[in-house]
């Protein structure tokens, strides 16, 4: 079942399908962004602004994260926010020697960043899923 709702943002109706979206970024502040798919447009959601499509999100998001609804979402703190990524969705990553694992949002441009210091328990379910979708072994 699709979740289409109509979200307002700078004076324009948006009609998104939420099962499509593969990211939302979560503020401090009562603020959630999510990327339109196939158009790397941010739309920002405060909880002042618009407090029912706030909830909206809110409610999909606690879904999602309760049952997984579409694909393998990981919830995880990155730059003073939170994130909800679906890593079905994600078309590459990058490892360095390092240890830094970077992935880019999807239908976005916004890199993240992980390394084992920053965040273990992300950066481990993140080289377990690589092994899990593409058999190769990350060090």
């Amino acid at each position: 079942m699709t979740h289409w709702v109509k979200i307002k943002y700078e004076r324009k109706h948006y009609i998104v399908n939420l099962d499509r979206l593969s990211a939302f970024a979560s503020s401090p502040n009562g603020r959630i962004t999510f990327w339109l798919p196939d158009g790397a447009i941010p739309i920002v959601v405060t909880q002042q602004g618009e407090p029912e499509d706030y909830q909206k999100l809110q409610e999909y998001i606690r879904a999602i994260g309760e049952n997984s609804i579409s694909g393998c979402w990981l919830r995880f703190f990155y730059d003073r926010r939170e994130y909800f990524i679906d890593l079905n969705r994600i078309g590459s990553f990058c490892y360095t020697d390092k240890g830094k694992l970077t992935f880019w949002i999807p239908d976005s441009s916004v890199p993240v960043i992980l390394t084992k210091q920053n965040d273990p328990e992300s950066y481990e379910k993140i080289k377990d899923f690589i092994l899990h979708k593409t058999g190769e072994v990350l060090p």
